[in-house]
């Protein structure tokens, strides 16, 4: 699997305390699924959830909550576009230890499709891990006319 070691590294990478002491933060995959069919290949999909927890967190929250959500732009970007996923696919609990830390466990709820196909020259096994298809760029127009037989109706 991807997903895991890309979020590791984004946020050893953006969080000051983590690029300082990596061991704080602990990944764990819970309540894994296959999801496979009787296609004529093997391919499938991996169901997860994904919690990351960081232990004696100093700072803001949003210090880890803002590249979560810029790292979700990429590697689940249906759940940045659909309001019901987020809600159940991004939670968090927190054990406040003192007025400085706290230990905070990040959910996410994610899917990692894998493509496996037979090499008709080799007959090998090949296995590919697939990107995410990109957002919407429909999705994140912020300014818009809508304009009926050449008139503007409407501008935002």
């Amino acid at each position: 699997m991807k997903k895991p070691d890309s979020l590791r590294a984004i946020l050893r990478s953006a969080i000051p305390q983590l690029k300082r002491d990596p061991e704080k933060l602990h990944i764990f995959l819970d309540e894994g699924n296959i999801i496979a069919t009787a296609a004529n290949t093997l391919s499938f999909e991996y169901q997860y959830i994904l919690n990351a927890i960081v232990t004696d967190f100093e700072g803001h929250p949003d210090t880890l909550i803002v590249p979560i959500l810029d790292w979700l732009r990429v590697n689940q970007p249906e759940m940045m576009l659909n309001r019901d996923k987020m809600r159940d696919g991004f939670t968090f609990e927190a054990e406040i230890l003192n007025t400085k830390t706290a230990d905070i466990s990040i959910k996410l709820r994610l899917t990692e499709r894998i493509a496996v196909n037979d090499d008709p020259a080799t007959g090998k096994r090949i296995i590919k891990h697939l990107d995410e298809p990109a957002l919407d760029p429909y999705a994140e127009v912020e300014k818009w006319q809508l304009i009926i037989h050449g008139e503007v109706v409407q501008t935002t």
